[in-house]
């Protein structure tokens, strides 16, 4: 399906009120059954793709929390925002108006129930509703492994003995169901923030039964396939599980997943129970992928397609309803002017996002992350992936999907690759001048930039 298609049909749609609601998830990567996953369970995620768009090739801008979540409600990239950790408050670095706020001034109602923002990092102006649901200390009670500590900054699962109800994420489903029940006169832009899968990895054990354990693999890859990558790639290099844990943290995982989507269902339902299915833009996100043993990684904060690349759906009424898929590259940048779009309303600022509902265009995905004070800087066109850190000092990675879609041979020192590496290494020399400044004329307004790169010269 083409963003084209996708335009015609949002915009033939007439219903009165333009409702938004973001269901943002953290730390989620593709692992669900709509994406083709043998395992996961996940029918509720998996229904809301069958009646709207997938989005196949969608793609963080960092990640990690903060600096994803402030670059997809700024509208900027990170370099611009100057949010590169999960400490920086992004009002500290930018002045233009953040995606809720913007909505709330122009009439909307907005309320937030979990984690949009990184934690506590929310603007006094974004909500006329904000609750943080915390569940119960019963709820980190359970058979589980604990392995927080010396290397493992913070590493535990558990199956929970607690109800189902003492946890934050269904507590957090039962207050946005309770705000879809009321009645109110304004269009509402409502964002429900799970917080699993993210660590802890703790769910209700009836979901952990869903995978037992003789059917979770043990291995995703090759032993250890580190030897063409260079080192600045890894975020640290002795983060290793063993053959057993690593099993039961995959299950943990995808427990929590499956605890996740249910959640899902139940807001998905107060949806439909209240008569708003027709008058709401459902998007359903996560803030950045998460690695479960490759590359012998088992966390975030790389700039390979297992962390970089995210779920997105979009569903409501005009956007075509019968389980496409989309293979453009988008970035979660472009839910900003998605939103905007959809709401009937101007940008507040020149933004390098694209609307999801405009025609599709020949781009790449951008997406960084910092080693110490040097950045990886990542480029992901239609077959590439290539990704230089400190611009090329510290080593250079190049993988081919066509005939390696799970990056395990860096071709960046290949010959046969010269002329593709030269491409793509000035097409990110360009995606990287465009993204690094908030773009202002001389009199201090934002202007938008154009992306100098017609096309994918590099990908036929």
């Amino acid at each position: 399906m083409t963003r084209r298609t996708f335009l015609a049909a949002a915009a033939a749609q007439a219903a009165p009120a333009r409702n938004v609601l973001l269901i943002s998830v953290d730390d989620l990567n593709c692992d669900l059954g709509c994406y083709g996953h043998p395992l996961v369970q996940s029918p509720h995620i998996d229904r809301l793709a069958r009646h709207g768009v997938r989005f196949d090739r969608a793609y963080c801008q960092y990640p990690v929390c903060n600096p994803s979540r402030t670059s997809l409600l700024s509208g900027f990239y990170p370099e611009a925002t100057r949010v590169l950790n999960n400490t920086t408050d992004p009002r500290t670095q930018v002045k233009s108006k953040f995606l809720p706020e913007y909505l709330r001034s122009n009439g909307y109602y907005t309320a937030r129930v979990g984690k949009l923002y990184h934690d506590g990092m929310d603007g006094a102006s974004d909500w006329d509703h904000a609750s943080n649901p915390r569940g119960t200390a019963k709820v980190a009670t359970g058979e589980g492994r604990n392995l927080t500590g010396g290397k493992f900054a913070y590493f535990e699962w558990r199956a929970s003995e607690a109800p189902e109800e003492e946890h934050p994420d269904a507590q957090t489903a039962l207050e946005v169901s309770n705000l879809l029940a009321d009645k109110r006169s304004k269009p509402f832009f409502i964002a429900c923030g799970f917080r699993k899968p993210h660590d802890k990895y703790i769910a209700p054990k009836k979901y952990f039964d869903l995978y037992p354990l003789e059917s979770i693999p043990g291995a995703v890859g090759p032993a250890d396939d580190a030897a063409d990558i260079p080192p600045a790639a890894f975020p640290q290099r002795d983060l290793k599980l063993g053959y057993e844990e690593g099993r039961e943290f995959r299950r943990a995982y995808w427990a929590c997943v499956s605890f996740m989507d249910a959640q899902v269902g139940k807001v998905l339902g107060a949806l439909e129970r209240n008569g708003l299915a027709q008058s709401t833009l459902v998007i359903f996100f996560s803030d950045h992928g998460l690695h479960l043993g490759e590359h012998g990684w088992w966390n975030k904060v790389a700039l390979w397609e297992r962390t970089t690349r995210v779920p997105l759906i979009v569903s409501g009424p005009g956007v075509p309803s019968s389980g496409e898929r989309s293979e453009a590259i988008v970035e979660l940048l472009d839910l900003y002017p998605t939103i905007t779009s959809w709401a009937g309303l101007r940008l507040p600022a020149a933004m390098p996002g694209k609307s999801l509902l405009a025609p599709a265009s020949n781009r790449a995905a951008y997406t960084v992350v910092l080693r110490g004070e040097k950045l990886g800087r990542a480029l992901r066109t239609d077959r590439y992936r290539y990704v230089e850190w400190d611009e090329g000092r510290l080593g250079a990675e190049l993988y081919d999907h066509a005939s390696d879609p799970l990056e395990l041979r860096n071709v960046a020192d290949d010959p046969d690759y010269r002329d593709r590496r030269a491409e793509l290494r000035k097409w990110l020399s360009e995606k990287t001048r465009a993204a690094s400044l908030l773009p202002l004329d001389r009199a201090g307004r934002l202007v938008r930039q154009v992306e100098k790169h017609a096309g994918d010269p590099v990908d036929g």
